[in-house]
């Protein structure tokens, strides 16, 4: 061979061993960046995994001590089983499953935290920002909010725009943290047990239920105060006699709108909305619930009254009317009590009356947030987006609004003289700085960003707009 081909062969050799050397010195950087990244998703999992086992621990004991007979049976860092004693008359039968109601449920506390907690930053308003930023909102999603509309979508917007505006603010009327105490006060029958009307008229907002009656009657067992009103739309079209009396009470409709709607909202003083939120398809359904969510998104303390939480429920009752069928007490008392235990609600009722309450025994604020973060991070690591904890990391839709949207309230030009010269628009007009300082002090931690939900029950979908005021600066 001669010499200059021998060469060549050398090198090469030589070529394909430094290729070859490269190539494992890549492969083995690789591999320990892998290992490495395991190790540190494994530690944070193990950390987050922990901090969710005690806070398990905290719920379970919190159970124990405020369920009355409820216990919860640990399954793992997330889920537990709440139970009632065997003896437990279930008396609600479900004609679809042909069976009675069960004893035992089981629950998610991270999804549950990660659902209630959101509901703390979230408007439950519909507003003309969200139709406007929302993909397909005005198109697609404001069809869904007005009946009789003769079609599935709206291909006239101008129509759907004339159908809503009467009750269509075009920013949040009511903002997170804005009431510091709300009293939600149900209809149930347990109300006549107890007389709590001076306590629920101690709170600064007051939210009742469909067309429960406020008078003399009964006034000291559900108080006289009338801030918020949550109705079906069955309870709508009767609205001027529920709103009798009490023309600064917020009307808020929880299902849809239509032309009769609009009439009567045309010749009334009140405030009058649509809710905005997801339907829950988990634990206790219902207004009752809706009024919880509408009260979790303005309030920093929730106390709720007149809900079936009690042992011993023979039938559902009402505190105004004759008993009624229909209704899953045991489904709805284990879940209630859940969310105490998650410091959503406080919950007050006849024999809960008899003790001294001590709200200690619930988890701690600092506690829950604790939990919470680690169950953001958990479900992080699972899905691979380890690192982004901000408080917009569900924003999937983005929109801004500057300054000059400050308009228009919600109402329309054919409106009677004694809404026009009513105080209807009051919360949709009020200041920036008449604001609590808790509710302006949370604004400026939002960096002036408002949340809310698309739709469905999905965590990670908010629609999300910024707002330019030179007020929140």
């Amino acid at each position: 061979m001669r010499p200059q081909t021998q060469s060549k062969h050398r090198h090469s050799i030589m070529h394909l061993v430094c290729i070859l050397v490269c190539f494992c010195l890549f492969v083995f950087f690789i591999q320990s960046s892998i290992f490495s990244g395991g190790r540190k998703v494994e530690l944070l999992n193990r950390l987050e995994v922990e901090i969710l086992s005690q806070f398990q621990t905290n719920i379970q004991q919190c159970v124990a001590k405020r369920g009355l007979g409820l216990t919860a049976d640990i399954i793992d860092h997330c889920k537990l089983k709440l139970k009632y004693p065997e003896d437990t008359n279930s008396t609600w039968y479900n004609v679809q499953f042909k069976k009675k109601e069960p004893l035992e449920y089981e629950y998610d506390i991270c999804e549950a935290l990660l659902l209630w907690e959101q509901y703390r930053n979230v408007t439950t308003v519909l507003t003309r920002e969200y139709l406007d930023v929302r993909p397909d909102g005005w198109f697609d999603y404001a069809a869904k909010r007005i009946a009789q509309l003769g079609d599935k979508k709206c291909h006239n917007q101008s129509l759907c725009d004339d159908l809503l505006s009467p009750i269509l603010p075009a920013t949040p009327p009511f903002h997170p943290r804005q009431f510091e105490r709300c009293a939600v006060v149900g209809n149930s029958g347990d109300l006549l047990l107890t007389e709590f009307g001076e306590e629920i008229d101690s709170h600064d907002a007051v939210i009742r239920d469909n067309e429960a009656p406020v008078n003399e009657k009964y006034a000291k067992f559900v108080g006289t105060k009338r801030t918020f009103r949550l109705g079906v739309r069955g309870t709508a079209r009767n609205m001027i006699n529920i709103l009798k009396g009490a023309p600064e009470e917020v009307f808020i409709i929880k299902s849809v709108t239509h032309r009769d709607f609009n009439e009567m909202i045309k010749s009334i003083a009140n405030p009058v909305y649509l809710f905005q939120g997801i339907v829950l398809r988990r634990g206790a359904k219902g207004t009752g619930m809706k009024s919880v969510e509408l009260a979790l998104s303005m309030c920093d303390i929730v106390d709720i009254y007149g809900f079936t939480v009690d042992p011993g429920y023979k039938e559902w009752t009402r505190y105004f009317s004759e008993p009624r069928k229909g209704h899953n007490p045991l489904q709805g008392r284990a879940y209630y009590q859940l969310l105490e235990c998650l410091g959503v609600i406080r919950i007050h009722s006849p024999m809960r009356a008899e003790r001294e309450e001590e709200w200690s025994n619930i988890p701690s604020r600092d506690a829950i947030k604790r939990a919470h973060t680690a169950a953001i991070r958990l479900k992080q690591n699972v899905i691979g987006q380890v690192g982004d904890e901000g408080q917009f990391r569900n924003c999937k839709f983005w929109g801004e609004k500057g300054a000059d949207y400050n308009g228009p309230v919600s109402g329309s030009f054919d409106m009677s003289e004694v809404r026009k010269k009513s105080n209807y628009s009051k919360w949709e007009v009020m200041p920036f700085e008449n604001l609590r300082k808790e509710a302006q002090e949370y604004y400026r931690q939002m960096e002036g960003v408002s949340l809310y939900k698309v739709d469905g029950n999905k965590l990670d979908d908010l629609v999300c707009i910024r707002h330019t005021s030179k007020s929140a600066e």
